[in-house]
């Protein structure tokens, strides 16, 4: 009898164990190095993922555009991505929705001595501070930040001639990468720069001299740092799916704000490489430049917003609409809300 219970009991594992499998979805998600994602790689570094049936697989882009030309080939079926890449993409006809938040901001303004020193002697006037960084060494402010239409190349341009008319002649802004950007800080090739996390924190600990000015939610109220969205496809054939991953969103959320030193080594194995350690990731998250959130309806308005002001740079001729753009059913399902 006891031979057999044990026979019984071994092969409803089996049963049990083979329809874990066979219910077990795989998820190839596209994500940009920053901190402004880390509630992906809580949700995947902590398990909570593959408790859930889902078998993600997190696939690393430099960049937005390379990360949605991976979703229209169909190799990656979800985003960890900025914004305006997915409005456009979506613009011109490809089938992805943004079903969660991750959160806003992501990044601050950092300058070097000579830039802080001009700021301080104008009383934080911004205008007047590049005005004198010029007059005083001959030439305009050299700021460094990401590509046109990047999150915190938008805001810059946002805060210096949209909100303080800083007259074009005093600054020079030079685009590069995320990792060109901090080193441009800490060599003293520029004199400032918008910096996204976890680059922040490290410059800023590396080179105490170097003074982070203003966190990118006061250069444009509420931007939207990183968003989850979804192919069409994948959503119809996995919705189900889709919730899991919003609902763990949610949880990995409220772990960063719990307990961040928990939240940075779930993530710090993904997203440090082993060239971050958990305390520095730990600052990184708790960072003031950040608010997670994941509600998609909170950052629909500021979306608009941006996207619009980036017609004014030129980024596009035109604002993408963003009508059916956010899909918050997802959300609505998991929170009641």
């Amino acid at each position: 009898m006891f031979r057999r219970t044990l026979l019984l009991g071994i092969a409803l594992s089996l049963v049990a164990a083979t329809s874990a499998v066979a219910q077990t979805i795989k998820l190839r998600i596209a994500y940009v190095p920053v901190v402004a994602a880390a509630p992906v790689f809580v949700l995947a570094g902590a398990g909570w993922a593959k408790n859930a049936g889902l078998d993600i697989s997190l696939v690393k882009f430099d960049s937005g555009p390379p990360a949605i030309n991976a979703l229209a080939s169909g190799t990656i079926d979800a985003l960890a991505i900025g914004v305006a890449p997915i409005a456009v993409a979506r613009a011109k006809g490809l089938d992805v929705k943004i079903v969660a938040a991750s959160s806003t901001g992501g990044s601050a303004f950092v300058a070097t001595p000579k830039l802080t020193e001009a700021f301080d002697g104008a009383g934080q006037d911004v205008a007047k501070a590049f005005a004198a960084f010029r007059a005083a060494n001959g030439h305009p402010a050299k700021l460094a930040t990401l590509p046109p239409g990047g999150v915190p190349t938008v805001a810059l341009n946002h805060w210096l001639f949209k909100l303080n008319h800083v007259a074009r002649e005093d600054v020079q802004i030079v685009a590069m990468g995320i990792d060109a950007v901090q080193q441009a800080l800490l060599t003293g090739a520029v004199d400032g720069g918008t910096v996204l996390e976890p680059a922040l924190t490290i410059v800023l600990q590396r080179d105490a001299k170097l003074k982070a000015l203003v966190p990118i939610t006061k250069m444009f109220k509420d931007i939207p740092g990183v968003v989850i969205a979804v192919s069409g496809a994948f959503a119809k054939a996995n919705p189900e799916a889709v919730d899991k991953l919003v609902a763990l969103s949610v949880k990995a959320n409220d772990l960063i704000a719990r307990e961040p030193e928990k939240a940075a080594a779930f993530a710090q194995p993904i997203l440090g490489g082993g060239l971050i350690d958990t305390a520095t990731l730990t600052k990184a998250m708790k960072s003031d430049a950040i608010t997670y959130v994941t509600d998609p309806r909170l950052i629909e308005d500021a979306t608009r917003q941006m996207l619009a002001y980036q017609v004014e740079l030129g980024d596009f001729e035109k604002a993408p609409p963003t009508d059916g753009l956010f899909d918050p059913g997802p959300y609505r399902r998991i929170s009641g809300k």
